[in-house]
């Protein structure tokens, strides 16, 4: 591993630990040539995941636009960071253990709902009314109208 700081070829393991969630290896490093510490993060590699949108046009699957998604629902509602980032990574093995390699919106908006539902009930709806995309407040209030009768 190539040290960041001064471009040294190798770098020297001092630590190795699984990260909380254990999808992942933190090691940290040491070069022998600057005698600083970084840390790297060694992760399983997947194919690589197609959403397939609405209107039939495929894109690589980019985790950044579920979390932006996710953000504006919650903005203002007492969830934290590692709650969004939980849920974020719970949908990500979903997704990557359906052994799919092309996966339509639909599916992933779906996912998203069930988690919101879960975690809070004013982001659920928030969400649900721009992925579903409510027309009226007839629509709104029967989502609503569904929310209470499941609690």
């Amino acid at each position: 591993m190539k040290c960041p700081f001064c471009s040294a070829e190798d770098t020297r393991v001092i630590d190795s630990r699984p990260t909380d969630d254990n999808a992942s290896i933190r090691r940290r490093r040491q070069c022998p040539v600057c005698g600083k510490r970084f840390t790297t993060y060694e992760k399983i590699e997947t194919l690589p995941l197609i959403v397939i949108k609405k209107d039939n046009n495929r894109e690589p699957y980019d985790r950044s636009k579920i979390e932006a998604g996710i953000v504006r629902s919650c903005h203002k509602r007492p969830i934290s960071t590692a709650q969004i980032t939980a849920v974020i990574d719970d949908i990500e093995n979903t997704l990557f253990n359906r052994e799919e390699r092309e996966i339509p919106t639909m599916v992933i908006g779906e996912l998203v709902m069930d988690h919101l539902k879960n975690l809070d009930p004013v982001a659920y709806v928030r969400f649900a009314s721009v992925y579903r995309e409510f027309k009226d407040i007839d629509t709104f209030m029967d989502e609503i109208k569904k929310i209470l009768a499941s609690n």
